[in-house]
């Protein structure tokens, strides 16, 4: 028995109803067994970017997937502080996996990402790993980078053997970018971010 474990990363800066939909279309629709949201550190991209605390960045994750069955917030990059590798935490997320499916199991992870991401993978640190060790599930909007999408499936698929799955039409036009960017104008976010952390952020006064 095989136990398909989904892979959300990203910075959560915070996290919006994008991430949500994302995830939870990749828990019914690749039919996985949970999705792990996990937190980066400080992701390789943006290394001189300031984001919101750790801490803070998990808790909204918390209220944002509480009551949401399948979908779970994972603490490890933010443990681990410094830069946040993909493929370390990949690595570390499939032994711990391993280890608790127990006797004649077996645990195969799904990384979950967005088009434009996913077509930059093979430039990631130990991007080959990435791809020849894990499967994928890409949330892409119609008709985005579609062609360009196809090619590059097909290419890794006959180079790597990978599994990628599409999930079409599933990505929200909204960015953490964007909801930060509203915050300090004093412009509604609610409609942007999942139920309670938007009452989080004003309690706590971030991004302003």
């Amino acid at each position: 028995m095989v136990r398909k474990i989904g892979i959300l990363g990203g910075s959560f800066d915070p996290v919006h109803r994008g991430h949500i939909r994302l995830a939870e279309d990749a828990l019914r629709e690749a039919g996985l067994d949970c999705v792990l949201l996990i937190p980066a550190a400080v992701q390789p991209f943006k290394q001189d970017v300031k984001t919101a605390s750790g801490s803070h960045r998990l808790n909204m994750l918390r209220i944002a997937t509480e009551n949401r069955n399948g979908l779970r917030v994972s603490d490890y990059e933010i443990r681990q502080k410094g830069v946040s590798y993909t493929y370390l935490t990949m690595r570390a997320i499939q032994k711990l996996a391993d280890e608790a499916c127990g006797e004649g199991e077996e645990a195969r992870l799904h990384f979950i990402t967005g088009t434009d991401a996913f077509l930059k993978i093979d430039t990631w640190m130990e991007g080959e790993e990435l791809l020849s060790s894990y499967s994928y599930i890409v949330g892409t909007r119609p008709g985005y980078r579609q062609d360009e999408l196809e090619i590059y499936i097909e290419g890794i698929r006959k180079k790597y053997g990978t599994e990628v799955i599409n999930l079409p039409g599933v990505q929200l036009n909204i960015s953490s970018t964007e909801v930060r960017e509203r915050i300090r104008s004093g412009l509604e976010t609610g409609s942007l971010l999942p139920e309670g952390v938007e009452r989080y952020i004003k309690e706590n006064e971030l991004y302003i």
